[in-house]
């Protein structure tokens, strides 16, 4: 073990990181969310780099080249996948804090290994002599700054060469895509001693705990194209990552990550709500874990589903909940461990603190659904784990899945528990289509953007709708031209433009660019680059060359409707979170020209009296006519300020607060200057659209005026077909249903005589069949209460009987089977219907003396009922 004497807490390594840096020249950037922004190609935030992604690729510029993070990160789907390890081992996690230094074209190997060995031994004053580092087998450059400039002794300074069958296919060669930036990356390991087993890294037994990877620097040096070739990048980067928790285990001279600060905190909080005494019980480990991991990722927007983020959220919350199960734990227990989690990190992620009440809220709700059916499927596992197979089949898994909500992965848990397996092919062939996985690749991809390499776009649409700009490149069929011609559709990039490129939910611009007998008719604007914008649209006359000066006029019709519905959507969103609570976020988001589509957090429909609060507090706020304000801030700032972040977006550095109303939020698109020039607001609908997520679609002005307009002439018509007063319809819609069902009584009354009239005649054409009446009919024109009247009296009449009576109504089979009393011992009303109901198409069931059916194909009824003397008769034997 180490002799160093430092036994530093979590937050101070946090801290301590960040500072080092910041001195440094580097700009602390916050985490970004566990949900990638905009970013289709990756399920859950990672790595550090994740969200400079587009920095490194080129798509993106910061007004920073040297950045320092601590990202929170989630590993459990697709290729980076730790779940089925977390508890099992002593370092892999579900939930982890990545600690990052990135150069974007600034300082390079030299300045990176310096800066993570002064860092390493001088601040957090870890032995030199424990310290090893590996290089890619090419990097002489790296192997020289460690060996003659750090002094590192060569013995402990570790070649890593290519071992995957290709060039560059090695442990310490990186890159983000099969093509793209790449290069080699340099790996420093600590040392815990020769009392733990296994060897250095690059040796046969490297896979041992005593050599413990703690920093990975990747220096971003070539760009490898479809070919493989590699070209120097004009501008290397390098990027690292350290995570918190091996470090942390280093520092407070523990091995495994569990047993940190951080850890043993949320274990004994384990433990005290399974009552488990037992600290060392890797279910704790477990619970642990997944408490950071589920609570982080409701606290950036995601809740439990079927497939997708919140699939893979209920994969990792369920795996919690059995592990405390297994400890014996069958009431609601994960929801309690929130508190102590915000005692933990709370400080370092103050959104945390402020969504606790709501995180603990989904958290008991998925515990509360789920514990319905644990123990269900426990018992139906259990008993299959008896089996003396060594492989739970396929079907079971499928059974677990589709009726218990057991994941495959938590099936597969528990099975390796008893050195068992899956049935993973069983299993897929039993789900098919229903089969919903979590799974994403974990490869970046390139988007499929135009290839653009200018100047970013001049956005000037906040202040005005026409301006002149500069064409700087066409685009035909995704392909870079010099011209197009008229009646050729095309994408136009203007150096300047007043054109809102779709962003943020709202939709993009339309209108004409004009200009010496040319004219383009905008159809979207469609952002190609993070600041860049396509005019997308079909040129109507003339031709259109790089180097042109168009005038861009936007439609100012459709960009006033659209400015109306976005700047409402900021005050329902105030409005909802004052009605239905503050747990309410924003999921989605639709603005265009005819509504305002908004989805958020919300776990029941939402009445009409709700739904009327949010329309009076949002109209009082347009009748205010508040004047719109909008700032330039940093987000840190921006926070401080009271702005509200939107879940999905993805901002920078400084951002854009819109004040309007008593709203405050981020947000770069377009608005109305004052509140009333939003008009007038109205709900249209109201619904759900996934678990937790309600959808609200809403509309302003003109829009809105029309619509209440053609509800008022709907009302007015309905109220004249039923000949009387709009004021007065409710009432007289009560009249007229209480008439209905008077009716229906009547009519049902009718049935049941009729029916009866038929029963009267009926018990004459029962058969005797060894002492019982047999008696199997159709009584035309009557419902299931008329046939059981009618059963009542054939069974009071025939004394010892079996009956099955039978109706056809709307196309659909009624079945009443009736046994006497004195024969339920031998007979069963329950299975006599059964065996007619299944030639309907039908299936029923009831008491041993009376069972009720129904079926779906009439045509089998007349063989139905004539089977029904043999059935009895094979019964009474």
């Amino acid at each position: 073990m180490p002799t160093f004497n430092t036994k530093m807490k979590s937050a101070e390594i946090r801290q301590k990181f960040l500072s080092f840096f910041e001195a440094k020249g580097h700009t602390i950037v916050r985490s970004s969310s566990l949900v990638p922004a905009n970013d289709p190609t990756l399920m859950l935030t990672n790595a550090g780099m994740v969200q400079f992604k587009d920095v490194f690729l080129g798509l993106d510029k910061r007004p920073y080249t040297r950045a320092t993070s601590v990202q929170r990160c989630v590993r459990a789907g697709g290729k980076h996948n730790d779940l089925e390890n977390v508890g099992y081992t002593a370092r892999h996690h579900t939930f982890f804090e990545m600690l990052g230094n990135f150069s974007f074209g600034d300082y390079f190997k030299r300045d990176a290994i310096h800066y993570a060995w002064e860092l390493l031994t001088t601040v957090y004053k870890l032995p030199a002599d424990k310290l090893w580092a590996t290089v890619y087998y090419e990097d002489d450059e790296a192997y020289d700054i460690w060996a003659n400039e750090i002094g590192l002794p060569k013995e402990r300074i570790v070649r890593i060469g290519d071992n995957k069958g290709a060039r560059y296919a090695s442990d310490n060669f990186w890159q983000m895509a099969d093509t793209g930036p790449c290069g080699p990356c340099s790996e420093i390991f600590y040392d815990h001693g020769p009392d733990v087993a296994g060897g250095p890294p690059g040796s046969p037994d490297e896979d041992g705990d005593r050599y413990i990877e703690i920093w990975n620097l990747v220096f971003m040096q070539f760009n490898r194209d479809e070919q493989g070739n590699m070209t120097p990048l004009p501008s290397p980067c390098v990027d690292t990552g350290m995570g918190l928790e091996r470090l942390a285990a280093v520092l407070q001279h523990v091995h495994s990550n569990y047993e940190i600060d951080l850890f043993q905190n949320l274990i004994k909080a384990a433990a005290r709500e399974t009552g488990t005494t037992d600290l060392t019980n890797n279910s704790l480990k477990v619970i642990a874990d997944h408490i950071r991991a589920t609570s982080f990722m409701i606290v950036d927007g995601l809740i439990p589903g079927s497939d997708g983020h919140g699939y893979v959220l209920r994969r990792i919350i369920r795996r919690a909940l059995r592990h405390g199960y297994k400890l014996g734990q069958t009431k609601p227990f994960f929801y309690k461990l929130v508190e102590d989690l915000v005692k933990e990190m709370g400080a370092a992620y103050p959104e945390l603190v402020e969504a606790a009440g709501y995180v603990q809220r989904v958290l008991r709700h998925e515990e509360e659904r789920f514990g319905e059916t644990l123990d269900n499927g426990m018992k139906i596992l259990e008993s299959a784990l008896t089996d003396s197979s060594t492989v739970l089949n396929g079907e079971t898994a499928f059974t677990l899945y589709d009726t218990y909500g057991f994941p495959l992965d938590l099936t597969a848990d528990i099975c390796r528990e008893r050195n068992m397996t899956v049935d993973e092919a069983g299993f897929d062939v039993a789900m098919e289509k229903q089969r919903a996985t979590a799974r994403a690749s974990g490869k970046f991809k390139m988007a499929a953007a135009l290839e653009y390499h200018g100047e970013k776009t001049q956005f000037v649409g906040y202040e005005r709708l026409e301006e002149v700009g500069t064409v700087v490149a066409i685009y035909r069929d995704g392909t870079p031209v010099d011209k197009i011609e008229t009646g050729q559709n095309g994408v136009i990039v203007l150096d300047t433009t007043p054109f809102y490129a779709e962003s943020g939910g709202q939709v993009g611009d339309v209108g004409t660019l004009v200009g010496n007998g040319v004219r383009f008719d905008v159809e979207d604007t469609q952002k190609i680059q993070a600041d860049v914008a396509g005019h997308h649209g079909k040129l109507v006359n003339g031709t259109i060359t790089i180097g042109d000066k168009l005038d861009g006029r936007v439609n100012m019709e459709m960009r006033a409707q659209t400015m109306r519905n976005h700047s409402v959507t900021h005050l329902m969103h105030k409005a909802l979170r004052q009605v239905l609570g503050s747990h309410v976020a924003q999921r989605g988001s639709l603005v265009d020209p005819e509504k305002t589509r908004f989805d958020f957090s919300h776990n029941a429909p939402i009445t009409d009296d709700e739904i009327r609060q949010v329309e009076e507090i949002v109209n009082r706020e347009i009748v205010a006519n508040n004047p719109t304000e909008t700032h330039q801030m940093s987000f840190d700032e921006a926070i401080a300020h009271g702005a509200t972040a939107l879940f999905g977006e993805k901002y920078g550095d400084v951002v854009r607060v819109l004040d309007i109303g008593f709203s405050c939020e981020l947000c770069g698109g377009t608005h109305v200057s004052r509140t009333g020039d939003i008009g007038f607001f109205k709900v249209v609908s109201e619904g759900g659209v996934a678990a937790g997520i309600r959808r609200i679609e809403a509309v302003t002005g003109l829009v809105a005026m029309q619509w209440v307009q053609d509800m008022a002439r709907k009302v007015g018509e309905a109220a004249s077909a039923l000949k009387t007063q709009p004021d007065e319809l409710v009432n007289r819609i009560v009249q007229v249903q209480d008439h209905i069902k008077g009716l229906d009584r009547e009519l049902s009354t009718l049935k049941a005589k009729f029916a009866s009239s038929q029963g009267d005649d009926l018990a004459d054409k029962a058969t005797d069949i060894k002492g019982v009446k047999v008696l199997a009919a159709m009584i035309e024109g009557a419902d299931v209460s008329g046939l059981r009247s009618t059963m009542d009296k054939l069974k009071d009449k025939l004394k010892t009987a079996a009956i099955v009576l039978a109706a056809v109504n709307d196309g659909k089979v009624s079945l009443i089977a009736g046994v006497t009393s004195d024969m339920t011992s031998k007979l069963k009303a329950s299975e006599l219907v059964n065996h007619v109901a299944k030639q309907v198409g039908g299936k029923g069931g009831g008491r041993p003396d009376m069972a009720a059916a129904g079926g779906t194909d009439p045509s089998g009824l007349d063989g139905a009922l004539n089977s029904v003397g043999g059935w009895v008769q094979e019964r009474l034997g």
